[in-house]
């Protein structure tokens, strides 16, 4: 994308004017629906407007909207994409059948936005969400798929009515919002339910069902889990979450009344990239010497990837791991198998983890800057070897500029 300087300025605004929990973390988040009712009434956006999918979820949300997407969009419809964070470029957040938001589109928003003199004390995911269904009206989507920011019953996003909800995955991440049980996640997580309206539960596990199902009863949404259904994907090429998460995508679509055909289904998985921007899930960036990129950044993430990565090593597995300085990452570094060569690095963003705290840790290999970690890490693979560049989307941010895709 040209990076002209008014589309530049106007993001620079954005992050600088309103608090952006990219930058800052915690002290950037704000809870509670108000602010973004006030917001939508102010811009007169109709959030109902638009036939939507709703997801929440701890870990495979961003998978399951970007499956959802594509299958819509290889269904011939146009839709609308609304993700977080972005990796390389913040238009990557909002795209319409995989093209990302025009830069004039921003700096126009931006403007009028400016032009009302609001006292609005909204976010910077408030009004990039704000932003985001501008531009889906103004395109005219059949569908939109939105992916919650934090959490589920007090998300900017949870303003939609939505066709179906979907809950991915249940884990413990960002505790100090959302509460440090599992059922206490599940709980603001169920928030996004809606009355009469279905909900699909990605993953059934002991400590949530019971969460969904009660709150699916008192509003009397009708409750489905993926794990429940024969959605025959095993042709597919797909493996461990990634099949679960696609399994989800199908099966919400499916009570929402899209019969996915078996080509269809190979159709969205081709052309991912291409219809939704997807990257850095279990992606192979490099074959000689084999890297791959994955954005699990909590112990259950990390967890989940960890086999599907031994699977592919058939050398010596290296590790290259980064974290926000807000993230307990000895949980993780626990997880690595002992006999990985496993590295730290810092990246650019304000967030991350210092020398110092992998020091504190007990890193050993620690690197200032992911370009020159590869290249060093490099230097020392055979063949057969793999590098799973892991941990933070800030960490991926920094990939060396001339092998970005966007």
């Amino acid at each position: 994308m040209l990076q002209e300087p008014a589309y530049q300025a106007c993001v620079s605004w954005l992050f600088a004017r309103f608090p952006s929990y990219q930058n800052l973390g915690a002290e950037a988040y704000k809870p509670g629906l108000e602010r973004v009712h006030e917001l939508l009434e102010l811009l007169q956006i109709d959030p109902q407007k638009l036939p939507s999918i709703h997801i929440a979820g701890t870990n495979g949300k961003g998978s399951t909207a970007a499956y959802c997407a594509s299958l819509l969009q290889e269904s011939g419809l146009k839709v609308g994409l609304f993700t977080s964070p972005h990796i390389f470029d913040f238009s990557e957040r909002i795209r319409v059948n995989g093209c990302a938001i025009t830069p004039k589109y921003v700096i126009d928003f931006c403007e009028r936005f400016q032009n009302l003199h609001s006292t609005i004390d909204a976010s910077f995911f408030e009004l990039t969400f704000a932003m985001a269904l501008a531009y889906f009206q103004e395109q005219a989507c059949d569908y939109i798929v939105i992916e919650t920011g934090l959490g589920g019953r007090l998300d900017a996003t949870n303003v939609l009515e939505p066709k179906v909800s979907v809950i991915t995955s249940i884990a413990l991440d960002h505790q100090e919002f959302l509460g440090d049980t599992l059922t206490a996640i599940a709980v603001e997580k169920a928030g996004i339910i809606k009355s009469q309206t279905p909900v699909v539960i990605g993953e059934k596990s002991e400590a949530t069902q019971l969460v969904f199902e009660e709150r699916a009863a008192v509003l009397k949404a009708p409750i489905y889990f993926s794990e429940n259904e024969n959605a025959p994907i095993e042709n597919l090429p797909l493996s461990g979450y990634q099949a679960t998460n696609f399994k989800t995508a199908l099966l919400a679509l499916k009570v929402i009344g899209f019969d996915i055909l078996p080509q269809t289904q190979i159709a969205a998985l081709e052309n991912l990239r291409s219809n939704t921007g997807f990257f850095g899930r279990f992606e192979t960036w490099q074959h000689a010497p084999k890297i791959i990129l994955d954005v699990s950044h909590n112990p259950a993430g990390i967890a989940a990837t960890l086999p599907l990565i031994e699977k592919q090593c058939a050398g010596q597995l290296f590790i290259l791991y980064g974290a926000a300085k807000d993230k307990d990452a000895k949980e993780i570094l626990d997880l690595f198998p002992k006999e990985a060569q496993v590295a730290a690095c810092v990246f650019s963003n304000q967030r991350s983890k210092s020398v110092a705290d992998w020091h504190e840790l007990g890193v050993k290999t620690i690197f200032e800057d992911l370009p020159s970690a590869i290249k060093q890490i490099e230097k020392q693979m055979q063949p057969p070897d793999l590098l799973w560049i892991a941990g933070s989307f800030f960490l991926l941010s920094d990939l060396p500029s001339q092998k970005k895709i966007f």
